[in-house]
């Protein structure tokens, strides 16, 4: 049975943070809010837990998952960014896209992209989000919370709680989540592709 908090949208409590990161380094997998609706998260190192990731949404070793960065300092640790790159990810983070960028020695080969050697990052604009990235001082590999044979993401924490908490180690119910995914920026060749429209406003680009 997993635990299940109900953590405060603008002001999460220090106190269930600190514990849903104490799960986080002991192995676990997590249900937690972002700008643009709900993840699953572990550690990016937890090779147990990213194939739960897998079992719970059924996916094949071809699926791209994503880092989800505290801010930007972080990001240049995980993915190659030059300077033009960086300017554009400071005008659009934190906010709810994603951005595919060539992956550095510090990402393990099993979250790239097996031909393209390619890593998502994200830098979500949400309180929970950053108060358990900032505790846990690292990133977490997250992927949407849509379970297989569904179109949508999961939004609402009672609903789903009942369908997985058997299969996850923490619900963190931050409230009513968003049903439009992340835009996808492929940033690869310097020039930002939209891959995916979602919720962030391509337009931000052409400013």
């Amino acid at each position: 049975m997993s635990q299940f908090f109900q953590i405060h949208a603008g002001t999460p409590q220090p106190r269930l943070i600190r514990q849903a990161a104490d799960l986080l380094r002991g192995g676990a997998v997590i249900v937690y809010p972002t700008d643009s609706g709900y993840a699953l998260g572990c550690l990016s190192g937890d090779k147990d837990a990213i194939e739960r990731i897998r079992q719970i949404r059924r996916l094949d070793e071809r699926h791209n998952f994503t880092l989800v960065c505290r801010d930007l300092s972080e990001i240049a640790t995980y993915a190659k960014v030059d300077n033009s790159t960086y300017r554009l990810l400071k005008q659009l983070t934190p906010g709810p896209y994603t951005f595919i960028l060539d992956a550095t020695r510090e990402v393990p080969r099993r979250l790239q992209h097996p031909k393209r050697k390619t890593i998502g990052i994200r830098v979500p604009d949400n309180a929970i989000a950053q108060a358990l990235l900032a505790e846990l001082g690292e990133p977490l590999m997250s992927t949407t919370l849509i379970l297989p044979g569904d179109d949508l993401p999961l939004s609402d924490p009672y609903e789903f709680r009942s369908q997985l908490e058997r299969q996850v180690d923490l619900i963190i119910d931050g409230g009513y989540g968003d049903l439009e995914p992340t835009t996808v920026i492929d940033l690869v060749d310097g020039v930002p592709v939209v891959v995916r429209q979602g919720k962030g406003d391509a337009s931000r680009l052409e400013g």
